[in-house]
């Protein structure tokens, strides 16, 4: 394949997995309204979104650098953007002392310095386990 052709195809991948990374859990987590509360200047919700973009980032990143072809990319793309989404539950699951949306809602910063370290991390550990 020609080699600008190759960049385009899987940047194109990339930021169409993104998106859909993004609009997945959007979807899957409709009481948190996140992208109503950046409207409203919620910092929190800014950092806890942001932070699973980034996370995101690093595991397409990563799924370029180490895949074979671009369907071998898409389908490590397509682990990490459910591995961030379960994760997101299972954070929620543990800290039962109080609800992230809630927290998120009432922009408690603390919660969203520790989502987007979370997101950040997860996204590091998948990457590095991305590459074969």
């Amino acid at each position: 394949m020609n080699l600008y052709l190759n960049f385009i195809s899987y940047l194109a991948v990339a930021l169409l997995l993104m998106l859909l990374g993004i609009l997945l859990f959007v979807i899957t987590t409709p009481k948190l309204k996140e992208l109503t509360l950046i409207g409203m200047k919620n910092v929190s919700a800014a950092l806890s979104l942001g932070g699973k973009m980034a996370g995101l980032a690093l595991v397409l990143g990563a799924a370029a650098e180490y895949s074979v072809s671009l369907l071998d990319m898409a389908i490590w793309g397509a682990i990490g953007i459910l591995s961030q989404i379960i994760l997101y539950f299972l954070a929620e699951a543990v800290t039962i002392r109080y609800s992230i949306r809630q927290a998120i809602e009432e922009d408690n910063r603390a919660v969203g310095i520790t989502l987007f370290s979370l997101s950040l991390s997860i996204g590091w550990i998948l990457a590095k386990c991305l590459s074969y």
